[in-house]
Order: structure tokens, then C-alpha cells, then sequence
């Protein structure tokens, strides 16, 4: 440790010290607060308003404070390392932002809550001059506790600009600059050791960058990711879906703590409501830092717009960090944060510290909901969902003043929902093996009431008799090839999807395309996990020169046989086509560029050689998402009908439909990421009535 960083624990510390014997200490100078507990020691620089001291007895968590420069896939925010947890923001008109530069204001809080346990906080507030948004993060400690509770705030009043930009990013983030980390683990199936040297730290020793944020380190010979993990790493390898998410972070070995403790850092979401865009929505958690991602589009999920009255409050969140015997591994220490995953934890201390939090809807602001659900046979894994009323849940960006909550739906059908804000909710109930949806709108949830729906009945959509179905409808692309299967080259398995598309040459996979028929044909194996419209070129590693092919990329093609019976007194075919995501040329910005043809994407339908009316995916429903490593982006799906008379049945009668998108379509990239349009399906299926 460098010896002004030592000088500066000392200084900050001798304001611990006088107090030790208090449970929680909150101390101001005029250049840091000082939070801690008989265990934890975190301090807050007033002059870049966030974190850069942190212990747990008496280990540094954070390292020394640096700048990493920025680099195309590399550092972002404002570079800084050896801080956090903290605020940062794509926000303000020029983009990325961090708060706590420009005269921030500080406010310390202490008290004992309901339960009579001691607690200490403290919140930065900062007005962006420009444009007189204001940003406050809120950190909070509890006696007896070894994590951080935080709150994040965005408010922006101005009737001059009621339309300011739409709030790309906001997260918090814990940032170290210290070999004492040695691990970061997603959820109890994605796990790996830290490269050495992470090429996202801006060291790229024998990395090579082959898209944003994503390296080739396969000629390391002594790096364990390597030899355990993956040939390549990327920040999107560990992303996850919110619906289960419940713990990630940062683990150390105790090969490089004091006394060879093992230690882990974890982002607890103890709360999901005042996230956006459901239980589908994905986001980055880990890389060596640890993100609480609140806001973002990486996956093409929406964001809210910036405007005149918006004012949200988002948490709690609790940042916990933890200690553990020598020799240990990180399961024990993520199990003890898992205790910590649940909107109950805590509710009675959060309701106790509502005053020092705007927005912040306490207990007897909330109520509950739950009913008993009739399940079409074959569902399984029910999920149901209370978001903005009258929305899709993945569009509940629209009201920034909605939440959203979810829970499974027991076999038996019964669901319960609790510690829900007073308002009007649209219910959306969704299940494994089940097309479409059950919605229902107009559900209100009374503050200090339980509202019972009673019994639903959800009747699966149908069109008539099911000829076919290839996939599970599931709001997810992983079972076609490349998807969920294993990676068998590094001992670890993860899923292909995770790994890199680039990985995976589609024309050596399908030199010939596509060709899939009904009843013979393996998902796992004849049906790739993206449909492109041309194949390498910019940020493909193996294949650096694009590929617009002759139709064999472009162009899917399902064959199946039909028995007369089928068809019998049948006049209509109805064909589903359900997308886990699609990438139109606005990639997952969901702004229109009239410069670029392919801003809404057209998806053709081709039945025995007629062409069916396109479908037209607009550009606000794009999402950059196998590429970023994902399989579960903004869903969307179309019905197209058309005369049973353009099938055929009986022998030697096959059919032929061909999924069809623009040959040669690609797009402006302005970050290294590939310039094909493309489609991830989520499943098909034919019905005739």
C-alpha cells in the first residue's frame, strides 16, 4: 500500500477512533464522511462523492485510486478504479456522467430504528448546472450489519426543457483497484477465477479485442479463466435475467488478504420493484466490478425519458461484504448474502429511515395481491406479473412513477404478491411450453389491504389444431444450437451463448443455410441460435471478412409432410413466429434514423413459394442481444394467417415455408459490435382451424 494511502486511512480512521466503543459512527470533516460499525469502515471523498475507503476488519477492500484511461470495450464512467459503491449516470446531454464533482451537497443521518438497532447514513446530492437535474446517492450502515443500503435519486424539474434526453444508464457500482479479488460469480451456475490480468482493467497483456468489451485470450497458457472458463472474456459472459437474479459480486481467496481470510462482495437485490422492464429484463452484473445496473438498454429492453416532473427514487439495494475462514470457497459467503435476497428483509428498517428518503414508499403505503390461477395443461414454471397498467411489462418505462413485481405461480395455481405499492396494475401471467400470455388489466392493490382475484381462469391462445411446433415458447432462444449447450472445450461448460457469437462460425455450421424439417430435424443441432442477414466482417474475430452469401444466410427454409386428414374442412393457417429479440439496424437505442433502411426491420413469411404480407418490427423494439451474449431480449412476435389452399398433404407432398430477412442488411456501428441485422427465435408453431 502506497504510503499516502496509509497516511490517508490514518487521518480518516483517528475520526473512528475516538468513538469505537459506539456502535455506528458518523463523522464529517470538511473532506470525507466517515460510516462505520465495530466492522465496517467506509468513507465517503467529498470532493468526487463517492467511496474510496473501505474495510472489513481491517482488510482494504478497494485498493488505491486510479484513472484507467478509456478504450473501446474498456474503462467507462469516468475511469475511476478504487472506489465504490457509487453513482454514475448516462444521463446529461453529452452522455455519461458522475456525480459528486460539482459542489455536491451532504447530509449524515443517525438514529436508532423500530427494531432499537443503531444505524448511520449519509446522502450526496448534486445540481447539474446545465440542466438542473438533480442526482443523490444514499448510503446506509446498521449495527450488527457488514453492507452498505443504498438509494439512488434522479429528479429533474425545468419547464424551459421539458424534454431534457432519455435515461440511458444508471447504476451504482463497486469498482476495486486490488489484487485481493480473485473471482466474480454471477448466481451458483456462472462462476469463474478473474483473468490475470483482466483485460478490462485496461491491461491487455496477451489480449486481443475482438468487439466491445470482449477479448481473445486463448494464447494465455497460465491464466486459470483460460484454462477453466473460456477462451475469450467479456462483461456480457456474466450478465443475467432479472426474474431470478438475486445475488452477484466479487470473491478473494485469501491468497492476498491480511491473514488469508477469504472475502466476497455482493450486490443484493433485496428489492426489484423500482427496476424497469420486468422479469425478462438483462443486464450486466460482474466483471470485476459489481454493477447494480437500475437503468440501461444493453439488452434492448426500453428506458424512461428524462422529462419535466420526473422525479424516482430507486433501492434499496444492499451491498454486502463478508469474511470467511481460510481456505474457503465463495459459496459459503454468497449463501449468507442470499439470506439477505428478500423484499420482507429489513422492511421494518427501511420504513424507519422513509424520512431521510424522498420518494421512498414505506410499508403503510403498500398492500398485496393474490389469486388462484386455472393453467392451461402443459404449463409450467408460471410466472405472474403486476407492472404499468395498460402496457406491456416491458414497456412500464413509460410511467416513471410505476413498479413492477412478480412471483412463481405454485402448481396448483395459487400466487401471492406482497409489500406491492398502492396503484393499478395490468397482470401479465406467463408459463414454460405456452404461447402468448394471460393480461388483465385494472388490478388494484390498496395501501394495508390484500386484493384476491380470485379464481383466473387462463385459457392458452389458439388458432386451431397445432400441426407443429418447433421450440419451447419460454421468453427465451437458448434451446437451438449454440444456445444453452455446453461449451465442452474448458472443463467450467458454460453455456455457447455466453461465451462469444464470434466463437461459432455460422457458415461452417450451415454451408448450405438453414434447412429444418419438421419431425426429423434436432433443434440443439439444425437450427442456429441467430438468424443473420449476412455473416462476419466487423467485430468477428475468425471470419474478419463480411459474407452476404446467395440466400443461404438471409434465408431459412422449415419442410414438413401433412396427412390429408389434417387439412380436412380446414380454411385457415395460422403461423406464430415468437422472438426472444431482434435486432433491427437501430441496434438497441430505440431511436429512428431515417438514414438507415433497416431502422424498422421487415420479416418476410414465404408458404410454398407466396409471399405473406411482411412483418415490420419497428425500431423501438430492437435489442442488441446475441452479440452482447444473450438469449432473453425485448420479445416480440406476430401471427401470420393465410388459406390452408397454399398447403399440401398426402405422400410425396412436402411443404415449405422460408423465414426471410432483407438480403445484405446491416447497419452503422459506433461501437465495435457486428453491423448485421438479425432475429433470435423463441419458437414457432402451425395451426390450422
Amino acid at each position: 500500500m502506497h504510503l499516502n494511502r496509509l497516511l490517508g486511512y490514518a487521518g480518516r480512521l483517528a475520526l473512528w477512533l475516538p468513538a469505537v466503543s459506539a456502535t455506528v459512527v458518523v463523522n464529517e470533516t470538511s473532506g470525507y464522511i466517515l460510516l462505520a460499525n465495530d466492522r465496517l469502515v467506509a468513507s465517503v471523498n467529498k470532493s468526487i462523492g463517492a467511496i474510496d475507503v473501505l474495510t472489513l476488519d481491517g482488510q482494504d477492500l478497494l485498493g488505491s485510486r486510479s484513472y484507467i484511461p478509456n478504450t473501446p470495450g474498456g474503462s467507462s464512467g469516468n475511469g475511476q478504479y478504487g472506489i465504490g459503491p457509487y453513482l454514475d449516470c448516462y444521463c446529461v446531454p453529452s452522455g455519461t456522467y458522475t456525480p459528486g464533482y460539482l459542489k455536491a451537497k451532504y447530509q449524515v443521518f443517525q438514529g436508532v430504528d423500530v427494531s432499537n438497532v443503531a444505524y448511520g447514513g449519509l446522502s450526496m446530492s448534486e445540481t447539474y448546472p446545465a440542466t438542473g437535474q438533480v442526482l443523490e446517492q444514499f448510503w446506509f450502515l446498521r449495527e450488527g450489519e457488514t453492507g452498505l443500503h443504498t438509494f439512488s435519486r434522479i429528479a429533474y424539474y425545468n419547464e424551459t426543457t421539458p424534454f431534457l434526453r432519455n435515461l440511458q444508464e444508471f447504476r451504482t457500482l463497486f469498482r476495486p483497484n486490488t489484487p485481493l479479488w480473485t473471482h466474480l460469480i454471477t448466481d451458483d451456475k456462472i462462476y469463474a477465477p478473474l483473468p490475470v490480468p483482466n483485460p478490462a482493467t485496461g491491461n491487455i497483456t496477451k489480449a486481443t479485442t475482438v468487439q466491445d468489451a470482449t477479448w481473445y485470450l486463448g494464447n494465455r497458457t497460465d491464466d486459470p479463466y483460460v484454462d477453466n472458463f473460456s477462451d475469450y472474456y467479456t462483461k456480457y459472459t456474466f450478465s443475467a435475467v432479472w426474474r431470478d437474479q438475486t445475488v452477484h459480486g466479487l470473491f478473494a481467496d485469501g491468497s492476498l488478504s491480511n491473514d488469508s481470510s477469504t472475502f466476497g462482495a455482493w450486490l443484493v437485490m433485496n428489492t426489484k420493484d423500482t427496476y424497469f422492464g420486468g422479469p425478462t429484463h438483462s443486464d450486466l452484473v460482474v466483471d470485476g466490478i459489481v454493477y447494480n445496473y437500475i437503468v440501461s438498454n444493453h439488452h434492448g429492453d426500453g428506458t424512461p425519458n428524462i422529462t419535466h416532473g420526473m422525479d424516482r427514487t430507486f433501492g434499496p439495494q444492499y451491498f454486502h461484504f463478508n469474511k470467511g475462514a481460510a481456505g474457503g470457497d465463495w459459496t459459503a459467503l454468497r449463501n449468507e448474502a442470499l439470506a439477505f435476497a428478500s423484499p420482507e428483509w429489513n422492511a421494518d428498517f427501511y420504513d424507519s429511515i422513509a424520512e431521510h428518503v424522498p420518494n421512498y414508499v414505506p410499508t403503510s403505503g403498500r398492500g398485496a395481491w393474490k389469486a388462484k390461477i386455472q393453467l392451461p395443461r402443459g404449463a409450467k414454471k408460471a410466472l405472474a406479473v403486476l407492472a404499468q397498467n395498460g402496457v406491456d411489462y416491458q414497456d412500464n418505462v413509460l410511467d416513471t412513477e410505476a413498479y413492477q413485481y412478480w412471483a412463481d405461480v405454485s402448481s396448483c395455481g395459487s400466487v401471492q404478491i406482497g409489500r406491492v405499492k398502492a396503484g393499478t396494475y395490468r397482470l401479465t401471467v406467463y408459463a414454460d411450453g405456452i404461447f402468448g400470455d394471460y393480461v388483465q388489466d385494472d388490478i388494484v392493490v390498496a395501501a394495508g389491504e390484500t386484493t384476491d382475484s380470485g379464481r383466473i381462469a387462463w385459457t392458452a391462445e389458439s388458432a386451431g389444431t397445432e400441426l407443429w411446433r418447433i421450440g419451447t415458447p419460454d421468453k427465451a432462444g437458448g434451446e437451438w444450437r449454440h444456445g444453452d449447450t455446453p461449451d465442452t472445450k474448458h472443463p467450467a461448460g458454460v453455456p455457447e451463448f455466453r461465451v462469444y457469437f464470434g466463437a461459432y462460425d455460422f457458415l461452417d455450421d450451415f454451408p448450405e443455410g438453414v434447412r429444418f424439417h419438421v419431425g426429423a430435424s434436432n433443434e440443439a443441432e439444425d437450427w442456429n441460435y441467430i438468424h443473420w442477414s449476412v455473416f462476419g466482417g466487423y467485430a468477428n474475430f475468425r471470419r474478419p471478412t463480411q459474407v452476404e452469401g446467395h440466400g443461404e444466410i438471409n434465408n431459412w427454409t422449415i419442410t414438413f409432410d401433412l396427412d390429408s386428414h389434417e387439412l380436412k374442412d380446414k380454411t385457415e393457417a395460422t403461423f406464430t413466429v415468437q422472438l426472444a429479440g431482434a435486432k433491427t439496424a437501430m441496434g438497441n437505442t430505440d431511436v429512428f434514423n431515417a438514414s438507415q433502411p433497416y431502422s424498422n426491420l421487415p420479416f418476410v413469411v414465404v408458404v410454398n413459394g407466396h409471399e405473406l404480407e411482411p412483418w415490420v418490427i419497428p425500431y423501438d423494439h430492437s435489442s442488441s442481444c446475441g452479440v452482447r451474449s444473450g438469449t432473453v431480449c425485448y420479445q416480440v412476435a406476430n401471427k401470420f394467417t393465410f388459406p390452408v389452399a397454399l398447403l399440401s398433404a398426402g405422400q410425396d407432398a412436402t411443404n415449405e415455408i422460408v423465414l426471410s430477412l432483407p438480403h445484405n442488411a446491416t447497419d452503422y456501428e459506433s461501437a465495435l459490435l457486428p453491423r448485421s441485422v438479425y432475429v433470435q427465435y423463441d419458437a414457432l408453431r402451425l395451426e390450422v382451424q
